[in-house]
């Protein structure tokens, strides 16, 4: 039995934060400098209160509505964020109550970043191609919004709110989902970091105290150290892109469409050059998004596939990389 993406609808917040909202914030900032940067001119903001499991149910409920699928056919579905509701329950299982989802269906979260997409494709395929499943609904939602420090413009230039719904089904066509590859090395932990967030570090009076001014930071602050994270991608992604082509031995002529993570519009020509993939086979889809964390590859896909970019036939190479660190892909047919 083989697995494919059946469908993929996505969700953005209402409220957007333009670079012109930005510079007026921070004077210095000009607007030629971070799109050329960054790649990006406006991004989705969460409302107050609204979060992760927030932006999954309105990208569910979303799917459901433009693609004819019941909610009954779901047999397991996966939640990916790094902003889950709480410590315990599952947010996977209180979602399946709110969304509707049959008491049949299995539910787990996933609580990975950057790379978590390709994650939840794998296991989403596992449970398909074992039999184990038949249809299983995938949710990557991030709200990296409500970890950024308001004064910290170089991590507002870059991230925006996103969620994704994908449909991982049972194929009887030629559509598949390939072979994967994975990598991690801990060790890159503190280049990329949410603080005051969990256990290991969790907010301190003096830490909601010292923030009070901008609400206390109550879900914790994201930190990163750009240099290591854009060294650490210039030296995973290539090789990973080798090992995929390995491993289903293809060259990289055969590949029609690259969708890698919307981390940075600046890193990703970089890797476009280093490989030496052609420009109208790179996809690069962030201008009115930003980095949306885990939900990135599914709205640039879902994009291409509605601008005629990836169509049916396609082998589409998909990279997800960075928080962790961590990096995972694997090569779709459509």
């Amino acid at each position: 039995m083989k697995s494919f993406i059946r469908h993929i609808s996505y969700y953005l917040p209402e409220k957007t934060l333009s670079n012109a909202d930005l510079i007026r914030e921070f004077p210095h900032l000009v607007d030629e400098e971070i799109i050329k940067m960054t790649g990006v001119k406006s991004r989705h903001i969460s409302a107050p209160g609204q979060i992760g499991s927030d932006l999954a149910f309105e990208c569910a409920e979303k799917l459901f509505r433009e693609h004819p699928v019941k909610k009954e056919e779901i047999d397991f579905f996966l939640f990916c964020t790094e902003g889950l509701d709480y410590k315990g329950p599952s947010s996977a299982c209180i979602l399946q109550h709110r969304i509707g989802l049959p008491k049949t269906c299995g539910a787990m979260d996933i609580p990975f970043g950057c790379t978590g997409f390709v994650y939840g494709l794998s296991a989403a395929k596992a449970f398909v191609e074992s039999g184990q499943a038949k249809n299983v609904l995938l949710l990557t939602t991030d709200v990296p919004s409500k970890v950024i420090h308001p004064a910290d413009h170089e991590l507002r230039v870059i991230f925006g709110d996103a969620g994704a719904a994908t449909l991982i089904s049972a194929s009887e066509s030629d559509s598949t989902i390939g072979n994967f590859v994975f990598g991690t090395d801990g060790s890159g932990e503190k280049n990329l970091i949410v603080r005051y967030s969990g256990s290991r570090e969790a907010a301190t009076i003096e830490y909601l105290q010292k923030n009070s001014e901008v609400g206390g930071m109550p879900y914790g602050t994201m930190e990163m150290k750009g240099t290591e994270i854009f060294m650490f991608a210039l030296k995973v992604v290539p090789k990973m892109v080798n090992e995929l082509l390995a491993k289903e031995n293809l060259n990289l002529d055969e590949i029609d469409l690259f969708v890698f993570h919307q981390a940075n519009a600046y890193l990703l020509e970089i890797l476009r050059k280093k490989l030496k993939i052609e420009k109208h086979k790179f996809i690069i889809d962030m201008e009115n998004t930003g980095n949306t964390v885990s939900a990135s590859i599914p709205i640039a896909l879902k994009n291409a596939m509605d601008a005629g970019r990836a169509v049916k036939g396609m082998r589409i190479m998909i990279c997800g990389f960075g928080i962790g660190y961590s990096w995972a892909g694997t090569i779709l047919t459509l």
